[in-house]
């Protein structure tokens, strides 16, 4: 979100790291598909990740429906059994990619009942109504996943029963479970453990670090609050977005939602520089670096009023200034929504992406993002991390980029929201519109890592007790 960003060139890189270590393992104790149990359904397994130890479990799936019926992926569920490497170490999921879509898989960590020297712990594979049937005699195709633990500490994986270090392509293997509405269909569970769902493993220890927490509860833009809890809302001019426009404190506004404060930043064009009005908010400290970052927003596809098709940038991050071309202290951390395309984009596409320097003349980026083409509008849940070792982006819970270590910050930042035109090539008519960007809370703890159900939880937390606003981040 630099105050000058002419056009987009992305530097394209892969959000996953696939290590290839040596073998050893579970070599000398071959699964076969004879021990597994009749049921309709087959578990192929390959691993991308074949050493004893690695930064990243990658359980590579095809599931194949060798009965006579069609059976719906909503009612299948796939478990992988693993030794966790401590009982209080806890581990996150990832799809990298997937025939049926990433955003029609799931996965969560459970407790077995009952133990073994190989497995304490499963991943459970489960599928949303997006993901369809298999008809007889198909499969689901590739589903590459991966799973690491939450500290991005090395994991063990050669004490782990369903890892195969020799499995380097695709095979039936039983030491993967199925089920179908609960029922076994496929493989062998470590000593004899059923389908029934046990306990949940143990909770990640609790957010504590120092932490602004904002809950947007302001009567308007003038509200002498905002400044008080550290924010500026924009009026100076300047980029991003369409030369000429101008950035209005009086668009952003606040409202109460079901009992609870939100707020608008509102951008309208009609179709000329001088017409167009941008929205942004911001913290005038820079003192926040590594930690979460936590926001729900809500995006929109349609404008409130006039035609569509603007090309439209809605956007949370965190940002510091760029002190000279190239210079490498400066960072950048964005979500970044375009509802109507841009950049040499047709439609709508959400950018995580991480900055380590830029060149504004001629231009020079040096990043690395993730991305998804399809529509977010709607309220959505936005996390990103950062620790000494990556940044990590999740959207509605689930990871959508991991970034390279590259890319961290070596100065502190501000938090940021604005919404702005990239150009006014999206729609040339002259009639006025206007598109609404919405922010129900911010959240950051500094120097810890949490994930997004401690978000939620703690987010909880401070709307059980009344808390509308808190800052214990120290100043730099």
């Amino acid at each position: 979100m630099r105050t000058f960003r002419r056009s987009r060139i992305r530097a394209a890189s892969a959000a996953a790291v696939t290590l290839a270590l040596g073998c050893t393992a579970l070599a000398a104790l071959p699964a076969t598909a004879g021990a597994a149990a009749a049921g309709g359904l087959a578990v192929q397994y390959r691993t991308s990740a074949s050493g004893a130890s690695a930064d990243q479990a990658e359980p590579w799936l095809k599931i194949r429906n060798t009965g006579s019926t069609s059976v719906p992926l909503p009612d299948v569920k796939v478990r992988y059994y693993f030794k966790a490497d401590s009982p209080s170490a806890a581990y996150r999921f990832a799809c990298s990619w997937a025939v049926k879509g990433c955003a029609n898989i799931t996965g969560t960590f459970k407790n077995l009942t009952n133990p073994t020297a190989t497995a304490d712990r499963y991943l459970e594979i489960a599928f949303t109504s997006g993901a369809g049937s298999l008809a007889p005699g198909a499969d689901t195709g590739d589903m590459q996943l991966r799973f690491h633990r939450a500290d991005w500490q090395p994991l063990r994986q050669s004490d782990d029963y369903s890892f195969g270090a020799e499995r380097t392509t695709y095979a039936d293997w039983s030491r993967i479970t199925a089920q179908v509405g609960g029922v076994a269909a496929w493989g062998e569970a470590p000593g004899g453990e059923g389908p029934t769902d046990p306990t949940d493993p143990p909770t990640d220890p609790p957010a504590d670090g120092p932490t602004l927490f904002d809950d947007f509860d302001y009567s308007g833009h003038a509200d002498p609050r905002i400044s008080a809890n550290g924010w500026s809302v924009r009026s100076n001019s300047g980029g991003p977005g369409v030369p000429g426009a101008v950035w209005a404190p009086e668009n952003v506004t606040f409202s109460s939602q079901n009992g609870n404060s939100v707020m608008n930043l509102e951008t309208s064009t009609a179709g000329t520089g001088a017409s167009t009005v941008q929205t942004e908010i911001l913290t005038k400290s820079m003192k926040f670096r590594n930690g979460t970052y936590a926001a729900r927003v809500k995006f929109s596809d349609a404008p409130r009023s006039g035609p569509d098709g603007d090309h439209l940038v809605q956007t949370f991050f965190t940002i510091n200034d760029l002190k000279a071309p190239m210079a490498d202290d400066y960072a950048e951390y964005d979500f970044e929504y375009l509802p109507n395309g841009g950049w040499g984009e047709p439609a709508n596409i959400l950018y995580t992406t991480s900055w380590e320097t830029y060149r504004p003349d001629p231009w020079e980026a040096v990043n690395q993002h993730s991305e998804t083409r399809q529509s977010y509008a709607g309220w959505h849940d936005l996390v990103v991390t950062i620790d000494g070792s990556a940044i990590t982006y999740y959207v509605d819970g689930q990871l959508f980029g991991t970034h390279g270590a590259a890319y961290l910050p070596e100065r502190p930042m501000s938090i940021n929201f604005n919404q702005w035109l990239i150009d006014l090539a999206g729609q040339s008519s002259t009639t006025p519109r206007s598109y609404d960007q919405q922010v129900d809370y911010v959240l950051h703890v500094k120097d810890q890592v949490l994930s997004p159900a401690q978000v939620s939880a703690l987010v909880q937390d401070y709307r059980a007790a009344g808390t509308r606003f808190e800052d214990t981040v120290p100043a730099v």
